[in-house]
């Protein structure tokens, strides 16, 4: 006998034996299912199995009846990933592989703003990431579109868009022109989120300073001290008064305090002084009494 006689009557003696153990056993699943939604599974065949479901975090068992479709409700599968169906009826077993992917509508948001505290109007200066979830926290990742706001006591708005990608935006705005509380919210579907940013006043911009004779000094004081935007510089901030006479330089440096700073200095005939904060320079007077 010849190698193709015998695969052709072993084929015929498994042919034979199927009517004794019933047809073979098969199951159909979607390619893919989202997060949380009820599916089903039909099945083909004859006699009793049990099928498994196997995935990230979840597991499932149904005993049931071939030929007959299985019936999942909402919930049973919620962990995003790559699942396998086995159907086991002996003596066949058949297996299927499909994903769950995240639910499309958002549920959760993740929202990093940074910095809580920053000077006003600087190019880019506050940067803002969401993270979107599904219902299930899984991240959702087909791309949406998350719009931000950025607004400050006075009424006004900035609005930018992102797309995410894998689940994740992120965007820079520039810092408002006047100090206070900003308020900084991220928009996704239904869902929002909001963060506080402080804006402070920006460095000194102009400074001006008078002069009156005190005794045998000169008193020194500055007008209020504000940025370039109008905003009162903070207190603390430190303003260097210098008197230079006869080739030698006094300097001495002076905090604001409720928004002005002032000194008194040693009278020179002759003598000039200056005020500087920072890069800022103000004005010069020459003492002539």
């Amino acid at each position: 006998m010849n190698a193709r006689s015998t695969v052709a009557i072993v084929g015929l003696a498994a042919s034979a034996l199927v009517p004794l153990f019933g047809q073979s056993a098969k199951l159909t699943v979607p390619a893919s299912i989202e997060a949380g939604s009820a599916f089903s599974i039909p099945t083909s065949g004859n006699g009793d199995a049990t099928l498994y479901i196997v995935g990230p975090g979840q597991a499932l068992k149904r005993n049931l009846q071939l030929g007959t479709t299985v019936y999942f409700s909402a919930g049973s599968l919620y962990n995003a990933g790559q699942y396998l169906a086995v159907l086991s009826a002996q003596p066949y077993t058949d297996t299927s592989a499909f994903d769950v992917v995240p639910a499309a509508k958002p549920a959760e948001m993740s929202f990093l703003a940074k910095p809580s505290r920053l000077s006003v109007n600087l190019p880019n200066g506050i940067t803002g990431a969401v993270y979107v979830f599904d219902a299930w926290k899984n991240l959702i990742s087909a791309p949406m579109t998350v719009s931000f706001q950025l607004s400050n006591p006075s009424g006004s708005t900035a609005t930018r868009t992102a797309v995410t990608r894998n689940g994740s935006a992120w965007i820079a705005m520039d810092s408002t022109p006047n100090q206070g509380i900003d308020k900084f919210v991220a928009h996704a579907g239904d869902v929002t989120n909001s963060r506080v940013i402080r804006q402070v006043a920006g460095d000194p911009c102009t400074l001006k300073m008078s002069a009156r004779q005190a005794g045998q000094h000169i008193h020194l004081e500055t007008e209020p001290v504000r940025d370039c935007n109008g905003n009162p510089v903070p207190d603390g901030t430190v303003v260097t008064f210098k008197e230079a006479y006869n080739g030698v330089e006094s300097t001495v440096d002076v905090p604001l305090k409720r928004g002005i700073a002032q000194i008194e200095m040693p009278v020179h005939a002759g003598a000039t002084i200056s005020i500087a904060s920072g890069v800022a320079l103000g004005n010069q007077i020459r003492w002539e009494k």
